[in-house]
């Protein structure tokens, strides 16, 4: 079987699961809310480290949850009642449906990254109002590309992890207390040495500006090298494993 067909099966999966699509619909919707929270309090606008671009795109380090919780939910359901044998019968190549499964994930995952960049922009000069003069129209744009490429990396960054674990429950509970208590936390204690993390290292193209140890698109790169090792991981888990 060639890759077209097997990648519209693995698309099929997905557009199917109702779960999956809610899930793709949350990543949207948490992104917005929290920056419409970020943006409303206003605490911050008389620091001098005040950011309106970060806070226009506050709510992408709670949307990444709900983006890796995507990645993890798309592969485990391969590992539930016997589905990844009837899969893998079908495409016994298993590097081919590897990498349907993958671009399955990561199609939709950078579609809904980058619809969710251009709402959490919007929501943020919104209800930043005046606040947001600072920023550029370039500015914006690159934000919104990065935040579509960042979270998309992070949905696979966790369909990687998931595919060597075999268990999404697993890797959404080394990954979520990982993003909301390592690395938004202690991070912050650490140095610049967090800037290195796959979720901190990708979040600096939503910066207006940064001082840590790398640049914008810098960052996107970190997040997939982190990417490429967690599905190089995952593939070589399924190549080697039993169904």
């Amino acid at each position: 079987m060639s890759f077209a067909p097997v990648l519209h099966a693995e698309w099929l999966k997905i557009r199917t699961l109702r779960s999956l699509v809610v899930g793709l619909a949350a990543v949207v919707l948490v992104t917005a809310v929290f920056t419409a929270l970020a943006g409303a309090d206003g605490s911050g606008d008389t620091d001098g480290d005040f950011d309106p671009l970060f806070t226009a795109f506050f709510g992408v380090n709670f949307g990444q949850i709900a983006a890796i919780t995507f990645g993890a939910q798309a592969v485990s359901s391969e590992f539930q009642g016997g589905a990844l044998r009837v899969s893998l019968t079908a495409v016994p190549r298993r590097g081919r449906w590897f990498a349907a499964k993958v671009a399955a994930v990561g199609i939709p995952a950078l579609a809904v990254g980058l619809l969710t960049g251009g709402v959490s922009l919007a929501v943020g000069w919104a209800v930043l109002g005046d606040r947001a003069d600072g920023v550029s129209w370039g500015e914006g744009l690159r934000a919104v590309v990065g935040c579509g490429i960042c979270l998309a990396l992070m949905a696979l960054f966790a369909a990687g992890l998931t595919a060597l674990l075999r268990s999404g429950v697993t890797t959404l509970s080394i990954l979520i207390p990982f993003l909301l208590l390592v690395s938004f936390v202690v991070g912050d204690m650490s140095g610049n040495a967090a800037d290195l993390l796959p979720d901190r290292a990708g979040q600096v193209v939503l910066h207006e500006s940064w001082d840590g140890l790398l640049g914008p698109w810098a960052g996107l790169a970190v997040t997939a090298v982190w990417t490429s090792a967690a599905l190089l991981a995952g593939w070589w888990g399924v190549h080697r494993r039993d169904a």
